[in-house]
């Protein structure tokens, strides 16, 4: 039972959430670790500086200017002067002396990938002439996670991992892991930072020819075809010998050699067993789309077959091998292959089980016998030309524990024999003129590079592809969380379920939702969701994290049925947390402070003022409405795990303790993101809590009973503090508990007509005799005769 605050508690309640607040403004005043605001040496200020102005939008304007504040050695080590900005997209001229060294671009000049905050991450790239890259620098961002929270050094080191990369030589692969780790709680705005490096390195190289030999004249271009005329068969030697199969030998020790490149020392610790000169795997791969190759390979039904189900110009591909398993157990669980990919220049793409076709044998003769054989149609939105060289990539899996794999990756080279092929003569093109040492500019205007020439799919849908497994765990835990509504009524019954059902739930929300998936909702959201219906809205800033997604899209059509009470009550991680220790605290006997109602009401009114100052600071500088909306603890208790500046860190544990005494302490009074939800709970069409005539007038049970006093004494409930706990709902069906069901019960006993046999004696009618006597015959008058 929780008891009312004296006096002097409520005093002390006032001076907890005063010192808080004050705890916050002294965290906003300190500066992230690792952003020094020193000039540094030769004057030139700390890059990320740059640009906040508000430069306008524009190719040539926005890198001059950032130019302006660059050494030229910053971003293109040996170059002493960088030309002006020319050309669309804008590049300018990295030079030591008057050889050109390469090119310096910003990489939002070249393709429109955008940060969390949907405002662009400006990074100015230096690009060698052969395409590698020779520097790379944050100039200018918005990002909340990197404002507030990460070091500015951590961001920059991450960037400086793709430095010595050459996309143009080695296309990466859409979708592959970045050089650098991944820093915790900068997920999406680190894979927007690499997928807009290799993107923009890419186009630009495209662009003006960069990593290619250029031609000063128009040369016609011969364009090979398979040639579908040619259907012959051949012998699995003659096949292998003019490389229409492509094979890739690892021994053992070219395995062990591979992963000791890679410095992990678990990974060096678990050497693969067998003599060195064992084979670890042989591979084979072919074309067999091809028809002589097919026909080869599969026999003629099966290449029938084969040609009747393949769409028009789509392909496919035989691999086989011993050894090593090419396939592994992935496709069981997920259905991809996920030890081989097919990489052909930036485009590359995986097979799932959709695609697959388990073979016994090949029909070549001369074929060998392998214990695994796959035939696989290329996926119809692949980008894919039969023609073109392409790579077999295998990625090789080591384990180091229990919870740890390291990975290695072989390439099998392939390029379709020209025999197979036919030639068709094409228009003449004009190659760019490069020359490198005088800096000529391309000879032929290319069109300007536009996101839809990048064949890789967009970059929210590799992380909604990449979080499939996450996506799948949240819908049904939400889908859980709708049926325990709608069928309120009859689980609330079940006292000790629920609670349990609850504590779990909560659990999943703190543990999965806020610390594995960092699906942690915030005010940031929406403020940045605002800001961008004044701007230039776009649904690709917030698929990025589909988690995150997925729960806002959840809130916002619950807050029709439960107003904000679905999230707050039951998807807040920060919540679970206060709702958690706080049942903690009851089991070790913590006293609970009962606020007063009138005081209870006021303060609770601080979440709608600091809601409405964080959103009139936004429309002003979002950027500063992000540093103040570090009101919230969740980036230090959810994302970050506490590991942070030591400010923070108390800031995140006053509100916590705090907790231990007065249930959801912040949420109740502090929150701006529950402010936010609960402005629009009005809108709600549905009203799920029942309630007696009787609630509040004169039964006060409920509202004393009420984890966070959003029942009135009247008896009505709050719906802007309601977190839908359904507390008042279990009391409601309790006929042991509520005032209303015992007395109604109570009734029902008096009033109730009792059954036949419910024990009553029966009637006893005695038996009497007749009261008449009975005639005498004597005694009866005899008739009288009329005769004589």
């Amino acid at each position: 039972m929780r008891r009312f605050a004296t006096p002097r508690q409520s005093r002390s309640f006032g001076l907890i959430w005063i010192a808080s607040l004050l705890l916050l403004w002294s965290c906003l005043s300190v500066p992230p670790a690792g952003a020094a605001s020193a000039p540094q040496a030769g004057g030139a200020q700390q890059a990320f500086k740059f640009g906040q102005g508000g430069t306008p939008m524009g190719a040539g304007p926005r890198l001059g200017a950032f130019l302006k504040n660059l050494r030229p050695a910053d971003i293109f080590p040996g170059a002493d002067r960088i030309g002006p900005p020319e050309g669309k997209p804008a590049v300018a001229r990295a030079y030591a002396g008057d050889k050109m060294l390469g090119y310096v671009y910003l990489t939002t000049d070249i393709v429109n990938t955008r940060g969390y905050s949907s405002k662009p991450i400006d990074i100015v790239v230096g690009l060698s002439v052969d395409g590698g890259i020779v520097g790379a620098r944050l100039v200018e961002h918005h990002e909340p996670i990197v404002l507030i929270g990460i070091p500015e050094a951590k961001v920059q080191a991450f960037i400086d991992g793709y430095v010595g990369k050459n996309y143009v030589k080695e296309p990466p692969r859409p979708g592959t892991p970045p050089p650098v780790d991944i820093i915790s709680g900068a997920t999406v705005t680190l894979m927007v930072i690499g997928d807009s490096l290799t993107r923009s390195v890419l186009a630009v190289a495209r662009h003006y020819g960069i990593g290619q030999e250029g031609q000063a004249e128009a040369a016609p271009v011969e364009h090979r075809t398979i040639d579908m005329a040619r259907t012959g068969t051949e012998s699995w030697d003659a096949l292998q010998q003019s490389g229409a199969i492509g094979h890739l030998r690892l021994t053992v020790a070219d395995v062990n050699k591979a992963f000791e490149e890679t410095g992990r020392q678990g990974a060096i610790a678990h050497p693969e067993p067998g003599e060195p000169q064992d084979t670890f795997i042989d591979l084979y791969a072919a074309l067999v789309s091809v028809p002589t190759i097919g026909r080869s390979l599969l026999g003629d039904a099966e290449y029938n077959y084969l040609r009747d189900r393949l769409a028009p110009g789509q392909q496919a591909i035989l691999i086989a091998g011993n050894g090593y398993s090419f396939k592994g157990s992935g496709y069981v669980r997920g259905g991809v292959f996920d030890r081989i990919e097919i990489i052909q220049e930036e485009n590359s793409f995986r097979f799932t089980d959709l695609d697959h076709q388990r073979l016994a044998d090949l029909m070549a003769t001369g074929s060998p016998s392998f214990r695994e054989i796959a035939l696989f149609t290329v996926p119809a939105d692949a980008v894919f030309d039969p023609v073109e060289p392409w790579r077999l990539q295998l990625t090789v899996q080591r384990v180091v524990n229990v919870k740890e794999k390291a990975f290695t990756a072989f390439v099998l080279n392939y390029a379709l024999p020209k025999s197979f092929t036919k030639a068709e003569a094409r228009a003449a093109q004009a190659a760019p003129a490069a020359d490198g040492a005088a800096g000529t500019p391309p000879a032929i205007e290319r069109q300007p590079v536009t996101d839809g020439e990048e064949a890789a799919p967009a970059l929210w849908r590799q992380i909604w592809v990449a979080k499939t497994v996450q996506i799948v765990i949240i819908s049904i835990a939400l889908l859980t969380l709708i049926m325990v509504f709608f069928f309120q009524n009859q689980i609330v019954r079940h006292e000790v379920f629920y609670k349990r059902f609850r504590t779990v739930f909560l659990i999943f929300t703190l543990f999965w939702i806020g610390w594995y998936a960092q699906a942690q909702l915030s005010v940031v959201n929406v403020l940045t969701f605002t800001t961008s219906l004044r701007t230039d809205f776009s649904w690709e800033y917030f698929l990025m994290d589909p988690i995150v997604f997925i729960l806002w899209i959840a809130t916002a059509m619950s807050l029709i049925f439960w107003n904000r009470g679905a999230f707050c009550g039951w998807l807040c991680p920060f919540g679970a947390l206060q709702e958690l220790t706080n049942q903690v605290a009851r089991k070790l006997r913590v006293p609970q402070i009962k606020v007063p109602h009138g005081l209870n009401t006021r303060l609770a009114g601080l979440k709608y003022i600091i809601f409405l100052i964080l959103f009139g600071i936004s429309l002003y500088e979002l950027g500063t409405a992000e540093k103040f909306a570090e009101v919230e603890p969740f980036k230090t208790a959810i994302i970050l795990k506490f590991v942070r500046d030591w400010p923070f860190v108390i800031f995140a544990a006053v509100l916590l303790l705090a907790g231990l005494f007065i249930e959801r302490f912040y949420c109740r009074y502090l929150c701006p993101l529950g402010a936010a939800l609960a402005i629009p709970a009005r809108l709600r069409i549905f009203d799920w809590l029942r309630r007696y005539k009787t609630c509040g007038n004169p039964c006060q049970l409920c509202a004393v009973d009420c984890p966070v006093q959003a029942i009135n004494p009247e008896g009505d409930i709050n719906p802007n503090e309601c977190i839908q706990c359904l507390n008042c709902q279990q009391l409601y069906h309790n006929e042991k508990r509520c005032p209303h069901l015992i007395q109604k019960n109570a009734k029902l006993k008096r009033h109730k007509a009792p059954p036949p046999d419910a024990g009553i004696p029966s009637e006893v009618v005695a038996s009497r005799k007749p009261t008449v006597r009975p005639r005498d015959p004597s005694s009866e008058p005899q008739p009288v005769s009329s005769n004589p």
